[in-house]
């Protein structure tokens, strides 16, 4: 039993002090400059996939097609799968290339392969975006800064709320925000490779392309795509000012499928890449072994607040079952601290108190989604979009 106990304090103490430790890394971050003069604007590929969004893809076109970047430098093309006729003679009047397909099973991986087998031509970069997104107005023209840069071949760019129309929308902004903060800004800062979000993230053409190429996932394509990236020794930027406006989730039920496609990603690609993850490690390949085992290993922190106040509770009744109530106060002391440095100022609002009213219910449904996780990778879980409203 002590070994049980110790193990689980040891789990607990270490995940707060990754938390803090970025949290605070991420105080620091400064946005990735051009070190050189650039010549000529880089030319982009902006890829949508879109299953079945037949209620957002319009306006999300209209919305990409504003850049404060030349027309003739970047190309749209939507990959409309399972589309509405009505849909697709609606998107043949704007200036993007539409690309029709059907799958027997649908996977974001099978419609970007689809769109660059398409072409017949080549770009400097391609920026992928999900159904829902909106670039803002200077975002590629942010994402060509940071390309100019040495050596820099895949940026992730700050995907932020799009809306806060319901209290669960506004806590699924505040994790997306506390994320970017620890997990983009913190491992920037400390020179690590960013972790991708799968959405408002470019790369060079033919690398994604290739790469791409050798995929076949199913649910969660950024990890494995990150992954592949990290073996190759390509390193993840972080740019704060390349904005793509994400819709959040706007109920429970849409929650919980979310997080449990989110939760069985992470036992598929731990299970699948921790030895090479040890051996890559022990070739100092640090941001590998982070990706690939410290972050999948890590519960998803709402799971993680909910059970640290649950043991904290029964440290302070049954002691002998959990650990001393001392050591838990002080592993929420330090996770609380990691989550007040990260914490978005701007949200600091009165929508703020709905979103935290939520929070024992999100907690079941995350449990509830760590119980039912087995199967979950294995087929398309599809999130139904429907606000158009860019804040």
């Amino acid at each position: 039993m002590e070994i049980i106990i110790s193990l689980l304090l040891l789990y607990f103490t270490f995940n707060a002090c990754y938390w803090l430790f970025f949290s605070l890394s991420g105080l620091f971050y400064k946005t990735v400059a051009p070190k050189e003069k650039s010549g000529d604007l880089s030319s982009f590929l902006v890829l949508i996939p879109a299953y079945k969004e037949d209620g957002v893809i319009e306006s999300v076109v209209k919305e990409n097609l504003n850049q404060n970047y030349p027309k003739e430098k970047f190309d749209i093309i939507v990959i409309a799968d399972s589309f509405q006729e009505d849909t697709l003679k609606r998107l043949e009047h704007y200036p993007v290339e539409l690309l029709v397909v059907e799958f027997e099973q649908s996977t974001k991986v099978k419609a970007l392969n689809a769109a660059f087998e398409s072409l017949n031509r080549n770009y400097d970069y391609a920026m992928i975006l999900d159904a829902d997104n909106v670039m803002a107005p200077n975002c590629l023209m942010e994402m060509h800064k940071v390309f100019s840069a040495a050596k820099v071949q895949a940026v992730q760019g700050q995907r932020t709320a799009k809306n806060d129309n319901t209290s669960m929308a506004v806590l699924d902004g505040i994790s997306e925000a506390i994320n970017n903060h620890i997990y983009r800004s913190g491992h920037a800062v400390v020179g690590m490779s960013c972790p991708l979000i799968g959405s408002g993230m470019a790369f060079e053409f033919h690398l994604v392309k290739r790469i791409l190429n050798e995929m076949i996932s199913v649910g969660g394509f950024d990890r494995e795509l990150e992954l592949r990236l990290l073996r190759e020794n390509v390193s993840v930027k972080y740019q704060a000012t390349a904005i793509t406006y994400d819709e959040k989730i706007q109920n429970a039920s849409g929650f919980y499928n979310q997080r449990r496609r989110w939760i069985s990603t992470q036992f598929v690609y731990l299970k699948k890449y921790f030895f090479e993850a040890l051996m890559l490690l022990m070739k100092g390949n640090l941001s590998f072994f982070d990706n690939a085992v410290i972050r999948n290993l890590q519960l998803p922190r709402l799971l993680f607040l909910g059970l640290m106040g649950l043991f904290t509770l029964l440290a302070l009744i049954i002691p002998q079952f959990v650990g001393p109530f001392s050591d838990w106060v002080k592993i929420c002391i330090i996770t609380l601290l990691s989550i007040v440095v990260a914490f978005p100022r701007r949200m600091l609002n009165r929508k703020l108190f709905g979103a935290i009213l939520l929070l024992p219910k999100t907690f079941l449904l995350m449990l509830l989604a760590l119980l039912k996780v087995k199967g979950a990778n294995k087929k398309f879980i599809h999130t139904t979009h429907s606000s158009n409203n860019v804040k």
